[in-house]
């Protein structure tokens, strides 16, 4: 394969990092669709406020369509799907096709899902076919730092998103262990300085959220 340029090496990271904040917010959807739309009419708006996003919906029901499916919407499930499906395009040498080949799926899910009267099974489809993507990632691409280096994309977003969320301290505490075992073998651009202290900041007893996700976003690049 020979040596990745840099500019791939950063496609690469980011196509990690958009199929997990696809996966992981479905999930996240999901398991708070019959709460958002029969109990709490405002958790949205918290669910934005989480993610750090502008609350531009109009309601419960207009959340639920757009966040999932507005490809007009940046922030949408949708748009950040079709963002590692870009990548994954200019990317196809590095992965191969039939890697390639889930995400177009993942795609395609995602359209079905956009017309469907049963949403919320198209949407659990978008997250099967990219978790045979990750699969075949890690089965068909023969340079591993390739493969780590859409794990640490995925990582880093994993951690990220655990932290708006306040997810439990051990919870993000194993992804960390994860990332840094991972970030060596990637041949990435990081900063030492900066995982040591992500480290260290998922050790506290009292986990600084805000500070940790400053933190993660800075790690990767040229920073060292």
């Amino acid at each position: 394969m020979g040596i990745i340029s840099v500019e791939n090496t950063d496609r690469l990271y980011w196509l990690g990092r958009y199929t997990e904040r696809v996966y992981s917010t479905i999930r996240i959807f999901e398991a708070r669709f019959d709460s958002m739309i029969d109990v709490d009419d405002l958790e949205y708006k918290a669910f934005c406020e989480s993610q750090d996003i502008p609350n531009v919906y109009k309601s419960k029901e207009d959340f639920s369509k757009r966040y999932c499916f507005s490809l007009e919407d940046e922030n949408s499930i949708f748009s950040n799907l079709m963002r590692a499906y870009d990548n994954a395009i200019v990317l196809r040498e590095e992965i191969g096709s039939d890697t390639l080949s889930y995400i177009q799926l993942a795609v395609h899910a995602m359209n079905q899902a956009a017309i469907s009267k049963a949403p919320l099974i198209g949407l659990q489809k978008v997250t099967d076919n990219i978790a045979a993507f990750w699969g075949m990632a890690d089965d068909a691409i023969d340079e591993s730092s390739i493969r780590n280096m859409i794990r640490v994309g995925k990582l880093v977003e994993r951690i990220d998103l655990y932290a708006r969320l306040k997810e439990p301290s051990e919870k993000i505490r194993r992804e960390a262990r994860r990332l840094t075992n991972r970030i060596d073998k990637s041949t990435m651009r990081y900063s030492p300085k900066i995982l040591a202290h992500v480290n260290y900041l998922v050790q506290l007893d009292e986990l600084p959220y805000e500070t940790l996700i400053e933190s993660v976003e800075k790690l990767v690049g040229d920073n060292s």
